[in-house]
């Protein structure tokens, strides 16, 4: 068993879910909360089994996780 830190984002159409922590894309989605991050851990699961753990990056040393908005001049 482990724990990642998934970040649920609420749109018009429904609700998308992603990891941190993955090498790589893992997405869910749903029309509720509860169906984006059930879907997320599905995806998490086998996307560990395809392609084993080497894929998890190293959070031993991330304490804590931040949101920020930030601009970008492009």
């Amino acid at each position: 068993m482990k724990q990642f830190r998934i970040i649920i984002e609420k749109h018009p159409d429904g609700y998308v879910a992603y990891p941190l922590g993955i090498k790589g894309v893992v997405v869910g989605e749903g029309n509720t909360y509860e169906e984006a991050l059930a879907d997320v851990k599905s995806a998490i699961r086998c996307y560990i089994e395809i392609f084993g753990q080497e894929i998890m990056e190293d959070e031993s040393s991330a304490v804590e996780t931040f949101l920020v908005k930030a601009e970008v001049a492009i």
